[in-house]
């Protein structure tokens, strides 16, 4: 087996990308050679208070103690090719990693976490945080929370292990945990094997079942375990692998539908984690008309006159009335139109726009534009934008595997096996525009065989 270098370290927060890092110790274990190694580091930034009660580490200790990017490349040397052992490895090993980073040197050991190894060795035992270990197996620590401390801890343990179990299984066990390595320290591997290779939607949970992020794969179990390993390399990864301590799923009848439940549940439980597909209670959107001068002018149209699906010449949508009007104005200014003649800026009759003073507008506002041009371009600039109508006379059901997904204007009304709940769902569901529906719906159309697609020729709710 390589040499393995226990490794403790402490820092002003938990944070990858914020905090960083205060001390690091090494004890390498190579055969029966022990060798220790430590060094207080500057962070270059505030020890909160309870972080200084916690370790003892205080600024007035490192203020004169070298920067990362000075020891560094001696870390770095002092752990290069050797196991690196960690309790909790994640944490450690991430600051490491992205410490290393800074100063360009790519870490990337061979990991074991001793969390891992005590679960794997103790099935039987239900905690397996440090402090419990020490108490457990009668290991001593006169420096909880310094980074010597511990790692020496972390090595008593391995030791003790090795007493139990002797060498060979030792050597078993990591190297079972290094083929599993990726997976969370508090995620147990048959959970992982439990997890079935099938379109649906996976939810990740953290301390007292808060919902930490959402997501959709047509393989679950693969998304999943891409997630843990991504977190060896990202940060956001990293620190999502760290709080997870349960994983649940929903398989679905496909893709579609894992696209839709997604949606569905990230506005229902709004995970930390996941910034897109949350529910928008407000909607604006551009509509286009052309006036008796010719010209084609946006007005803003809000949620409560909105009729996606319905109306012609639709363009968003926007979350907000500032976002709308900023677009809006981003496409007059970069396209030279006229604020005044869109109805953006009042001006008197003959005036000049404030743009046309800036020579940011073609002269529209006084009668030197080029009205055809004007319009070319403010449509051309919004197509993409465009919000289509509904192709269908009435609502249609797209079959996926034995699941109908029932659609109507846009709008979801949910989904059924049966042609009785189908009619049911067209007849009582009380459909709701949903922007991120309406752009799922509207890619699945494009590319979704014909044959899927059935009118459903029936009352609608409109």
């Amino acid at each position: 087996m390589q040499p393995l270098a226990f490794v403790d370290i402490e820092t002003t927060g938990s944070n990858f990308e914020r905090d960083r890092i205060t001390e690091v110790a090494v004890a390498i274990l190579d055969g029966n050679e022990i060798e220790y190694w430590e060094t207080l580091l500057n962070p270059q930034t505030t020890i909160p208070t309870f972080i200084q009660s916690l370790t003892g580490i205080s600024p007035a200790m490192v203020q004169d103690k070298p920067l990362f990017s000075e020891i560094g490349p001696q870390i770095y040397r002092q752990l290069d090719q050797k196991i690196f052992v960690s309790h909790n490895a994640r944490f450690d090993y991430g600051f490491l990693k992205a410490a290393f980073q800074t100063i360009g040197l790519n870490f990337r050991p061979k990991v074991v976490c001793t969390v891992k190894l005590s679960r794997f060795l103790f099935p039987h035992e239900k905690k397996h945080n440090l402090d419990s270990i020490l108490g457990r197996y009668g290991i001593i620590n006169t420096a909880r929370h310094r980074a010597m401390g511990d790692a020496k801890a972390i090595l008593q343990f391995w030791q003790f292990c090795e007493k139990t179990f002797g060498a060979q299984r030792i050597h078993e066990a990591v190297e079972a945990l290094l083929g599993k390595q990726s997976l969370p320290p508090h995620i147990d591997g048959k959970i992982i094997e439990a997890i079935p290779n099938t379109p649906g939607v996976y939810l990740f949970y953290g301390e007292n079942k808060e919902c930490l992020y959402i997501g959709k794969s047509k393989n679950i179990k693969t998304r999943v375990l891409s997630h843990f390993q991504s977190s060896l390399k990202q940060r956001k990864e990293a620190k999502l692998s760290l709080q997870i301590r349960e994983i649940d799923w929903i398989e679905t009848s496909g893709e579609l539908g894992a696209l839709l439940l997604e949606s569905e549940l990230i506005k229902k439980k709004l995970p930390l984690m996941n910034i897109r597909l949350r529910k928008t209670t407000s909607l604006y959107a551009w509509q286009l008309t052309t006036v008796s001068s010719g010209y084609i002018i946006p007005t803003l149209i809000s949620k409560r006159d909105l009729e996606p699906g319905l109306q012609e010449n639709l363009y968003g949508l926007f979350k907000s009335r500032r976002d709308a009007l900023n677009y809006i104005k981003g496409i007059a200014e970069k396209h030279f139109l006229c604020e005044s003649i869109m109805g953006l800026e009042s001006t008197k009759p003959g005036q000049s726009c404030f743009a046309f003073q800036l020579k940011k507008c073609s002269g529209d506002c006084i009668g030197q534009g080029n009205q055809e041009l004007h319009n070319l371009k403010l449509t051309t600039a919004l197509e993409h934008l465009r919000l289509h109508k509904w192709p269908y006379r009435a609502a249609i059901a797209i079959k996926e595997g034995e699941v109908c997904h029932v659609f109507d204007k846009w709008c979801y009304l949910g989904a059924s096996k049966t042609q009785e709940d189908i009619e049911d769902l067209v007849n009582n569901a009380t459909p709701e525009f949903d922007q991120d529906v309406y752009k799922i719906a509207k890619k699945h159309l494009s590319c979704v065989a014909k044959q899927q697609v059935f009118h459903l020729d029936l009352p609608s709710k409109y």
